[in-house]
Order: structure tokens, then C-alpha cells, then sequence
């Protein structure tokens, strides 16, 4: 009754006009977001990030504009994935294999429909996971101590690399480049600046805004100016939408279909570092294997389209669960949001529910409301966001770039901020050609300062015993997930990528 009680208060605060006008922005601005090839959930929110520290606003409506992209940007990313068989980013690509030849089949309104019905289900049962879970999560994080602490954020970095990566040793690398990235600036316990080189900017470390806007929405711009070229430039998109509403038969033949997916999806998603990629494939995967009896999926099987997609958006709500309670995202978007609760001065983690309730009811509130709105919204305007696939990159690149010059400038009032932001661009941009992921090291500057400082309280403590990190049945367990969690893709990653490309291959010639 607690918690509901909470939530109600929650409504209070996400129910004003202020709150309710930001979450329909933020589900409009991240539906194409997601639609645009490449953009996706974590370059959409840190494209927004300037616009909302610009705008002035407070804690809470910053959450609800941001988390709402977020969400929308989950939607969106089916819309390029179902026209023009290329993922608005990596969760959607499974979306491809049933959604393309649906279109194909003159099903395109009606896979459009079911995948934003989907996505409706999957966030909303996922955002019901978040109440009930985060708080019972919480009362299990105040049994962690500095050691336990440290073991969490080992857990993360071990784990973010995930599925998708092939290559541990590249996220790895990352997670290690963005250690050392947090240890820019003045030793908190001696007062020794270290790795400044001189520079007087440098001694209160680098912003985590700075990083993120360059490293995600400036890294896209350069690889756009490398290559001059996009597929969605308005030649592609030929097919007819036809009717809008999927058919009753299709939604009873896939209800089953969207509720595994949930739970499915949800588990990946509280996973820390698993996220919306691994959801998706786990319920496409899954779902393949239980019902297709007849060989119909990757040949426009709606219950293909379903799955993953109620998968994803799951995973979406359930990477919000360790971020609040924890303090340790679930996925790459949410690292993003953990940078923003921290330049806002509030911190994820156990006291966050006690501390800043307003802020974290009135989030998960806006959760629900968005969801209604992006359901609502998906439908009768797919119109609307398919004619936006014809914008050209030539025309939207340059407005990603002036938003996040603008955007920095105005937070920071510093030019040597937007210096450091051309570098991280730069040094997204190499590292994206040399298929190294960006969030480990995202994660590295968030939490590298937390993860030294708990390291260093757990051994003071314990007058200089490193087995003290190995000491409790907790941190124990933390550790054996967490290398579990680093060898398990080594052996999974490849069969994952072949399968994915084998699936893309088939699908392929069956459209051909």
C-alpha cells in the first residue's frame, strides 16, 4: 500500500501542465529519434541532454523529458526497421526479419500498429516490474558496504560489454579507457592534481555531459561527414501502408507472444549491462523455438514482430531498476541518464527512494503517461514519422551538431568545454571504426571516482587487507556473476552475431 500510496504522489507531480508538455515532446522528439537509422535510444537522449539543462528545468521535469525520449526512441526504432529493413539501432534489428516482409506484403500500417501495441505492453507491465522491484532492491543495497559497493561496479563493467560485443577485450579496453578518464582532475584525499598537465580547467575533472554529447552525437556527425552518404535520403521508401489496425485475430494470435516477451525482456533488462539488445533477441529466440511449427518466421510471422519488440521495450523498464536502486545502469541509455541525476546533483543508489522521492515517483508516474501518449500517438501518425525517413543526413546532421554546440555552451558557458567536446568526437569517431563500444567507457567516468573511492574506504578499513573485497558472502557472489557475466559472451557473442546475420541473410533472400 506504501508504494501505491507513493505513486499516487507521483501522479500529483508528473500531472502538471509543465510535466505533461514535456513527456509529449520527449515522446515525439524520440519516436524520430529512433525512426532516423542510426540515431537510437542513447545518441537521442544525449542530443537532448543540452536542450534540457538550456531550458532551465528542475530535476524531476529534466527526468521526464529525457526518460520520455528515451521510451519514444524505444518505439521509434521499429519504424525504419519494419519500411526500409535497416534498424533505428541495435534492439530493432530483429524487429527487421518479420517486419520487412511484412511490409512486403502490403502489411506495413498493420506491423507498424502491432509493434507500437507491443511496445505499449512491454513497457507498461515492465514499468509495473520497476515499482514493486526497485524497492525491495533497495533494501538488499543497504546491506552493501564499501567492499560489496566495489564489487557492484566491477559487475557493470564486466557485464556492459554484453551480448552484442564479440570482442571482450575491446570492451574491456573501453571500460579501462574510461577509468582513466575519471581519474582526470584533483585527488579527492590528497589534493594532488593528476593527469591535468597544467590545465586549470582540468582540475575539477571532466564533465560527463561534455563526454557523452561528444563522444555519441558528434562521433555520428564525423561518420557522416566521412562517408557523405545515407539510406534514408527518401529513395527507398516506396511502400504502401495500407490499413492501419491489425486485425483481432492478430492480436489474440499474439497476445501469448507479447506476455513471455515481457518477462523475458524485463529479466534482461535488470540484468546490469544486458539491456534492450539482449531482451530482443532472448524473446525472438525464444519465441521462434516455442511456436514456429510451421517455419512462417522471418517469412512476415506478425508474432516475429511482437516479440522482439515487446522484448525491448521490457528490457527498457528493467534497465531503470539497478539505475535507481543501485546507482548502476542496466543499459547504455540509462548511463546516459545516471550522468544527468549526477550533474543535478542528485545520486542513484539506496537513499535516492528516501531522499528525493518527489523525483523518483514522479519519474516512474511519467512512465506511465508517456506510454499512453506514445501508444496514442504511434498509431495515427505513422504517416507522419515514415515521410521523416526522407530526411536527408545532409539536413539533419548539421542540426545535431549546432544543438549540441549550442546546447554545451550554454550549460558551461566554456570554451575550452566545446574543445574537449570536439575531442571526444574525435575519439568517438576512431573508436566506432575500430568497433570499440562507447558505453564502458561512458561508464568508467561515471562511476570510476565512486568505484576509487569505495575501494580505497574498504581497505582503510580494514588497515590494508585487499581479501577484504573477498570477505562477505555478498561481495562473493557479486564477484563470481560478474566474471561469469565477463567469459559467458566469449563463448555466446559469436553464436549471437552469426545467428543474428544468418537470420539477416535468410530474410534477405526471402525478400529479395
Amino acid at each position: 500500500m506504501e508504494t501505491l500510496s507513493s505513486l499516487a504522489d507521483g501522479f500529483a507531480i508528473a500531472l502538471t501542465w509543465q510535466n505533461l508538455l514535456l513527456a509529449l515532446l520527449g515522446c515525439f522528439l524520440g519516436t524520430i529519434m529512433g525512426a532516423l537509422p542510426g540515431l537510437g535510444p542513447s545518441n537521442g537522449v544525449a542530443i537532448l541532454i543540452p536542450l534540457a539543462f538550456t531550458l532551465g528545468l528542475g530535476a524531476t521535469p529534466s527526468l521526464i523529458l529525457l526518460t520520455s525520449v528515451y521510451y519514444g526512441a524505444m518505439y521509434g526504432g521499429r519504424i525504419s526497421s519494419i519500411l526500409l529493413n535497416i534498424p533505428g539501432d541495435e534492439p530493432a534489428m530483429m524487429t527487421c526479419l518479420d517486419g520487412y516482409p511484412m511490409a512486403k506484403n502490403g502489411m506495413a500500417g498493420q506491423a507498424l500498429s502491432l509493434s507500437g501495441i507491443a511496445s505499449f505492453v512491454g513497457a507498461f507491465f515492465a514499468t509495473w516490474g520497476l515499482i514493486f522491484l526497485a524497492p525491495q532492491l533497495v533494501k538488499i543495497a543497504l546491506l552493501f558496504g564499501p567492499a560489496e559497493y566495489f564489487a557492484l561496479f566491477a559487475l557493470a563493467f564486466m557485464t556492459l560489454g554484453g551480448v552484442s560485443s564479440t570482442n571482450q577485450a575491446k570492451s574491456a579496453f573501453a571500460a579501462a579507457l574510461g577509468l582513466g578518464l575519471a581519474m582526470i582532475g584533483v585527488d579527492t584525499q590528497t589534493g594532488v592534481p593528476r593527469f591535468t598537465f597544467g590545465e586549470v580547467h582540468l582540475y575539477d575533472g571532466l564533465d560527463f555531459l561534455v563526454a557523452i554529447v561528444g563522444l555519441f552525437a558528434l562521433s555520428e556527425v564525423f561518420i557522416f561527414l566521412e562517408n557523405r552518404h545515407g539510406e534514408a535520403d527518401g529513395t527507398k521508401p516506396n511502400l504502401k501502408i495500407g490499413r492501419l489496425t491489425p486485425p483481432l485475430s492478430m492480436l489474440k494470435q499474439t497476445t501469448p507472444t507479447m506476455a513471455r516477451s515481457t518477462v523475458l525482456g524485463f529479466i534482461a533488462g535488470v540484468l546490469p549491462g544486458a539491456g534492450a539488445s539482449l531482451g530482443s533477441f532472448i524473446s525472438y529466440s525464444f519465441e521462434k523455438r516455442l511456436v514456429d511449427k510451421d517455419k512462417t518466421f522471418g517469412k512476415g510471422d506478425p508474432r516475429g514482430v511482437a516479440a522482439p519488440e515487446a522484448g525491448n521495450n521490457a528490457a527498457a523498464g528493467g534497465a531503470l531498476v539497478p539505475m535507481l536502486a543501485l546507482g548502476v545502469p542496466g543499459s547504455g541509455t540509462t548511463a546516459v541518464l545516471l550522468a544527468v541525476l549526477l550533474s543535478l546533483n542528485i545520486t542513484p543508489g539506496p537513499l535516492l527512494f528516501s531522499q528525493n522521492p518527489d523525483v523518483v515517483w514522479g519519474l516512474i508516474a511519467a512512465l506511465f503517461i508517456a506510454n499512453f501518449m506514445l501508444l496514442a500517438m504511434n498509431i495515427p501518425m505513422v504517416g507522419l514519422f515514415t515521410r521523416l525517413l526522407m530526411v536527408p543526413p545532409r539536413i539533419l546532421m548539421p542540426i545535431v551538431a549546432m544543438v549540441s554546440f549550442v546546447g554545451i555552451y550554454g550549460i558551461s558557458g566554456s570554451s575550452f568545454d566545446l574543445l574537449v567536446m570536439i575531442g571526444f568526437g574525435v575519439m568517438g569517431w576512431v573508436l566506432r571504426k575500430l568497433d570499440v563500444p562507447l558505453v564502458p567507457i561512458i561508464l568508467g567516468t561515471l562511476l570510476g571516482n565512486s568505484m576509487e573511492n569505495n575501494l580505497r574506504r574498504a581497505i582503510t578499513i580494514d588497515n590494508g587487507n585487499w581479501f577484504t573485497l573477498i570477505d562477505s558472502p555478498l561481495s562473493i557472489t557479486l564477484w563470481a556473476i560478474a566474471i561469469i557475466g565477463f567469459l559467458l559472451p566469449v563463448f555466446l557473442g559469436r553464436k549471437v552475431k552469426s545467428r543474428m546475420h544468418e537470420r539477416g541473410d535468410e530474410e534477405g533472400s526471402i525478400t529479395d
